[in-house]
């Protein structure tokens, strides 16, 4: 079976000769340390998924995300970095990234979610098309489709496996933790701090509907109500 391509973008040599050769050994990893060149790379050729450093010359991290995510909605994002605030954390979050690990990381623990990351894109490829109606919308979680007669979105993975989630359950109340053991594998704070994220961008898209929301249950967690008139 072919290796899964990896775009791994790093400009600390020493930290990205030691990544990269870990990771070569169970991926193919095109290595690249400045941010601008990384981009037109990925423009040109083709990834499985991207692992970016934040802090790079030309183009940051986060910029290098803001525009993938312009062009692919689908390709899963990670961020390795130094900057450990929460505002960064959140701020890679909203520009699409599936998750943000900090230096220093654990290099067993960054292949444990490559691999997670790319076995979902694998069975989003592979899963017959299934269609969910609600309120006005259509969505399609295999290609992450949601559209009504005003919008058609392209939702990121992340975002579409929530969706999916509250619509394979609708009316009823989704712990926290359920919620975060389904879409990450764990429950940690950070990770009930990035669900918050999730949450808010699905409501933002939703808001306009009438009989579709999702509401918060304090203490225990969220409930997709979908009033039926």
């Amino acid at each position: 079976m072919d290796k899964k391509r990896i775009l791994y973008v790093e400009d600390d040599e020493t930290l990205a000769f030691l990544t990269a050769d870990n990771l070569e050994n169970h991926f193919e990893v095109v290595h690249c340390g400045n941010g601008k060149k990384a981009f037109e790379l990925f423009c040109k050729e083709s990834f499985d998924l991207c692992v970016l450093d934040i802090m790079l010359p030309d183009m940051d991290g986060f910029e290098i995300a803001t525009e993938i995510r312009k062009r692919n909605q689908e390709i899963p994002i990670i961020f390795l970095s130094a900057k450990t605030l929460k505002e960064d954390r959140i701020k890679g979050l909203k520009l699409g990234a599936d998750d943000y690990l900090i230096k220093p990381y654990s290099i067993e623990e960054l292949i444990l979610k490559i691999e997670i990351f790319l076995n979902r894109s694998q069975k989003s490829v592979e899963k017959t098309t299934l269609t969910y109606q609600f309120g006005s919308f259509e969505f399609e979680p295999a290609n992450y489709q949601l559209k009504n007669s005003e919008k058609d979105i392209t939702l990121t993975e992340r975002e579409a496996a929530l969706l999916q989630l509250f619509l394979d359950n609708p009316n009823t109340v989704l712990k926290r933790e359920k919620i975060l053991t389904a879409l990450w594998g764990t429950d940690d704070y950070f990770m009930g701090r990035s669900l918050d994220v999730f949450i808010s961008r699905l409501r933002k898209i939703i808001k306009e509907e009438t009989n579709v929301r999702i509401e918060n249950i304090p203490r225990v967690g969220f409930k997709l109500v979908l009033d039926v008139n």
